[in-house]
């Protein structure tokens, strides 16, 4: 049996996996959003960073691989996780236990199963060009791919823009416990510490939620344009 398999088959591991993977994610979630909001830089920052991406297939591919492994460990191991503690919990409590639980934890799954969704439709959109395939088709002054005009063209859809602001509330519901539950899993959250790293996975939940609805929001407000 192998050192992995092991680890997934213990309850204390897969809450380890549950977290490790969570850190990848979060780290992900970070550097996509530095790079989106190179949009406020105008037309050149974004797609010059877009071909510096391009240009290097096997560190993009490898990171896109790697990126989907983490994901689908992450809900691989976290609905395991919750069908054990549904499980070893039958029979719902009388008495509603929201004093004690969170809506954002007891609505992990749920939100979780939401943000995969979106990815994929995000995936379609912005990396496969199979939404909104004209928009992929269009080339700055270089002759370059024009992910700046892609993605003003894409989020002035009314529509796009809702569908990609409810996303990002979720995926920030989604952080504000399970940035907390990372550092539990990992054995640093305690008594003392407690509180403060509940309150920092808030802001940070909060900070993710703006800077990515920033966007969409500048061009529906017209602050961010197509630039012919």
């Amino acid at each position: 049996m192998s050192a992995v398999s092991q680890i997934f088959k213990s309850t204390l591991g897969r809450k380890y996996l549950m977290a490790i993977s969570g850190v990848v994610l979060v780290l992900f979630i970070i550097g996509h959003l530095a790079g989106n909001l190179q949009i406020f830089l105008g037309r050149e920052a974004v797609n010059s960073y877009a071909a510096f991406l391009k240009s290097k297939p096997s560190l993009l591919w490898g990171a896109r691989i790697g990126l989907l492994l983490m994901v689908g460990l992450h809900i691989t191991v976290a609905v395991k996780l919750a069908l054990e503690n549904r499980a070893a919990r039958p029979v719902r409590y009388e008495i509603p236990t929201a004093y004690r639980a969170s809506y954002a934890s007891r609505t992990m799954i749920w939100s979780g199963v939401i943000i995969a969704a979106f990815v994929i439709y995000h995936l379609l959109h912005f990396t496969a060009g199979l939404v909104l395939s004209d928009f992929y088709q269009l080339k700055d002054s270089l002759g370059r791919h024009d992910v700046y005009g892609m993605m003003v063209r894409g989020f002035q859809s009314p529509l796009v823009s809702g569908f990609y602001v409810l996303a990002m509330a979720l995926l920030s519901l989604h952080l504000s416990h399970g940035v907390s539950s990372m550092f539990q899993s990992l054995g640093l959250k305690d008594r003392t510490y407690g509180p403060l790293i509940d309150r920092a996975a808030l802001i940070f939940a909060w900070l993710v939620f703006l800077g990515y609805v920033s966007i969409p929001l500048a061009v529906l407000f017209g602050w961010v344009q197509f630039e012919g």
